[in-house]
C-alpha cells in the first residue's frame, strides 16, 4: 500500500543485513488491542523489501534504500540456511581475545564455548553498533538463527530462534535433560560437567502475575511443541530457571506444558540467581549437586511446610484470590473460574448446557486471552466453530432473522477462533476413553497453552474394566481432577441427568448433582456444580462450590439471543419466593 511504503521502508531497514524481519504493521497495529504484536513480515528479495501482514493482509514491495552495512572484519563466507533460503548471516567471526577473556571471567573456557559454536561479530544492539557474542541456533545441519548480546546486555537476532539452544550437544546416553533460562547458563553447566543442557530461545516471560505466565505470552512457548519429539526422549526433565519471579513463572509454565509427572525442579545455591552465578560463587561441584538434588514438581509425594512458603506468604499478604470472571457480574457473585478445578454441568435435554459453556469460554478468551481444547461429541467441529464465531462477533453465521456476518467479519471471527481453540475430533470411529481424551488434552496444553478444557457429554466416553459403574465413574472423575491440578487447567464436564418426574404443576424439575445419571460421585467430585435450566428465561443454578473464595450456592437468570447464541445479562432477574434452596 503506497501510503505506508515509506514507513515500512524505514521500519524494515535492518532486513538488509538479516534477510527477514517482523515489525508492527503501520496499517492495523494502531487499531488493534494487541498494538505491539509484530504481524508484518518483511523479506529481502533482490533490492526490494517484500511485506505481508498476517492480520490485515496488506502486502506489497518497496525499493530498499539506505542499507545498513554490516562490517565483515575478516569473517568467513556468509552462512546460508537451506531450510530458510532467504536467511543469510554475515559478519560471523571466531571468538576474539576480548570475548574469550570476558567468558573466562564468567567461569567459561574457550573449549566449552567453541563446543557450542559460540562466535562473535559486530551487530547493532539497542540502536548502536558494537561487538557482540553470538549463540547459533541450528536445525540439524542448518543454521537458522544467531542470538547476539553485547557487554551492556542488549540483545538482537539474525533470523528467528524458535528452538532450544544446545540440542546438538545432547545425547540419549544420559537419562535426563536439563532446561535452563539462558545460553550462558548452558555454557556454565557444561563447564561444571553437567550433560544434556539446553536453554529456552526467548528467556523468561515479560508478563508475570503471582509467578504465573500471562496468557498473552502463550505464543512465545510454541517452541515446546516444536520440540515434542526431542522432549519425549527423556522420562526425567530437570527445569532450573532463574530464581526471580519471571524465572519461576517460566519454570512452572514449562513443567505445565511438558507434563509435571516427568519434571523435576532444580534449585540454585542460596543467594544465586542462576547456574552461571552458582558456578562463579561456589564452583562446579555445587552446580552438579543442585542438578542432582532436583526434586519432583509438586504433583505427588510429601513436602514440608517450607515447600509452600511462597504461597502461604501470598495468602497472608493478599488473601485468597477469586477465580476469573464469567463475564456476567451477577453470576460472578456465585461462580468464578479458577485453574486446576472441575465444573460439573448438567441440565435437561435442550436446556442449553453446551451453548452456555461455549459462552463462558468465549468470554474468557476475549477478556483474558485463555486458550481452550474442546471435546464435543455432539457438535461436529465445523458447526462448533461457526457457533463460537457467532458468540464472538454478535452476528449470525447463517442466514436468518437478522443480518449475518459479512465475509470480512467471518474471516476475523474464524481467525480469532483459530487463535484460541483446538478441537478433539473422533471421526476415525475409535471409541473414546478418558485416557485417550486426556492424552489429546495434554497435547493441547503443550502446543497451545490451553488453560480450559471442555468434555461434552459424559455418556459418549467408553467405560473400561469390570468394576461397577459407580467405581468407574469415580476413577474417571479422579483422573480428570488430577489432570486439572497437574496442568493448571479448568475443566467443564457436561453430564445428562436421569429422567425426572414432572411436578404436580407439570413443571420440569431442576436437576442437580445427585440427579446426574450414573453415580453420586458427580456431586462428590465436583469443585463447582452448575445447572443450566430454561424456564421463562435461562436460569443458572450453582448447587455446589467446594471453596468459598470461588463463589457460593444460588441462582441467577440470563437472557438468550436465539439469532447469535449469546447469553446476555438480565438485570431484572430475581429469585422466586418459592425457590428451593436445598441442594
Amino acid at each position: 500500500m503506497s501510503e505506508y511504503a515509506q514507513e515500512i521502508r524505514e521500519l524494515a531497514t535492518t532486513v538488509a543485513s538479516i534477510g527477514q524481519i517482523r515489525i508492527k504493521c503501520p496499517a492495523c497495529s494502531p487499531l488493534r488491542k494487541k498494538k505491539n504484536e509484530k504481524a508484518l513480515a518483511c523479506n529481502l528479495d533482490g533490492e526490494s523489501i517484500v511485506y505481508h501482514c498476517h492480520h490485515c493482509n496488506i502486502e506489497g514491495a518497496v525499493k530498499q534504500t539506505d542499507r545498513i552495512p554490516i562490517k565483515a572484519n575478516n569473517s568467513p563466507k556468509p552462512v546460508e540456511s537451506t531450510s530458510q533460503s532467504h536467511l543469510k548471516i554475515t559478519g560471523i567471526q571466531s571468538l576474539s581475545d576480548k570475548w574469550l577473556s570476558w567468558l573466562e571471567k564468567r567461569g567459561i573456557s574457550k573449549a566449552t564455548a567453541e563446543s557450542y559454536g559460540v562466535v562473535c561479530g559486530e551487530r547493532m544492539c539497542n540502536g548502536r553498533t558494537s561487538t557482540a557474542l553470538g549463540f547459533p541456533y541450528r536445525m540439524g545441519d542448518n543454521l537458522v538463527a544467531v542470538k547476539w548480546r553485547n557487554e551492556r546486555k542488549d540483545w538482537t537476532q539474525d533470523g528467528a530462534a524458535r528452538s532450544f539452544f544446545g540440542v546438538d550437544n545432547c545425547t540419549e546416553d544420559e537419562d535426563y535433560l536439563v532446561i535452563v533460562e539462558g545460553e550462558l547458563d548452558v555454557l556454565a553447566l557444561a563447564e561444571a560437567g553437567v550433560p544434556n543442557v539446553v536453554s529456552v530461545p526467548n528467556g523468561a516471560p515479560a508478563k508475570v502475575s503471582s509467578r504465573t505466565v500471562s496468557p498473552e505470552e502463550d505464543k512465545k512457548f510454541s517452541y515446546v511443541w516444536g520440540a515434542k519429539e526431542f522432549l519425549d526422549k527423556w522420562d526425567k526433565v530437570i527445569i532450573a530457571g532463574d530464581t526471580d519471579d519471571a524465572g519461576i513463572a517460566l519454570s512452572e509454565e514449562l513443567a505445565r506444558r511438558i507434563g509435571k509427572a516427568k519434571c523435576y525442579k532444580g534449585v540454585w545455591a542460596d543467594n544465586c540467581k542462576d547456574g552461571n552465578e552458582t558456578l562463579l560463587k561456589h564452583g562446579s561441584e555445587i552446580v552438579r549437586n543442585c542438578i542432582e538434588q532436583a526434586e519432583p514438581f509438586p504433583l505427588t509425594g510429601l513436602y514440608d511446610a517450607e515447600h509452600y512458603s511462597y504461597k502461604v506468604g501470598t495468602l497472608y499478604e493478599k488473601g485468597m484470590a477469586s477465580g476469573e470472571s464469567t463475564g456476567y457480574p451477577s453470576l460472578d457473585k456465585l461462580y468464578t473460574i479458577a485453574r486446576g478445578q472441575l465444573t460439573i454441568v448438567t441440565g435437561v435435554p435442550s436446556s442449553g448446557k453446551s451453548e452456555f459453556v461455549d459462552q463462558l469460554t468465549v468470554n474468557l478468551a476475549k477478556n483474558k486471552d485463555w486458550k481452550f481444547a474442546m471435546c464435543s461429541f455432539e457438535n461436529p467441529p465445523e458447526l462448533h466453530i461457526a457457533k463460537l464465531a457467532e458468540k464472538y462477533s454478535g452476528k449470525p453465521f447463517f442466514k436468518g432473522l437478522t443480518e449475518r456476518m459479512d465475509s470480512t467479519e467471518v474471516e476475523e471471527a474464524l481467525t480469532w477462533v483459530q487463535d484460541h481453540y483446538v478441537f478433539v475430533d473422533h471421526n476415525d470411529g475409535t471409541p473414546a476413553t478418558i485416557d485417550s481424551i486426556l492424552e489429546k488434552m495434554q497435547a493441547a496444553v503443550m502446543r497451545n497453552g490451553a488453560r480450559g478444557i471442555v468434555v461434552d457429554p459424559f455418556n459418549y466416553i467408553q467405560q473400561q474394566g469390570e468394576e461397577s459403574q459407580t467405581s468407574q465413574i469415580n476413577n474417571l472423575l479422579t483422573k480428570i481432577q488430577l489432570f486439572c491440578r497437574a496442568n493448571e487447567v479448568h475443566c467443564w464436564f457436561i453430564c445428562h441427568p436421569q429422567k425426572l418426574p414432572r411436578t404436580d404443576t407439570g413443571r420440569v424439575p431442576i436437576p442437580k448433582g445427585y440427579d446426574i445419571s450414573g453415580s453420586a460421585h458427580f456431586f462428590n467430585k465436583a469443585d463447582i456444580g452448575l445447572t443450566v435450566h430454561r424456564a421463562d428465561d435461562v436460569e443458572i443454578h450453582i448447587w455446589k462450590v467446594r471453596f468459598k473464595w470461588i463463589g457460593g450456592q444460588g441462582f441467577i437468570g440470563l437472557n438468550y439471543d436465539v439469532a447469535t447464541g449469546r447469553y446476555i445479562e438480565n438485570f431484572e432477574s430475581t429469585v422466586p419466593d418459592d425457590y428451593d434452596w436445598t441442594f
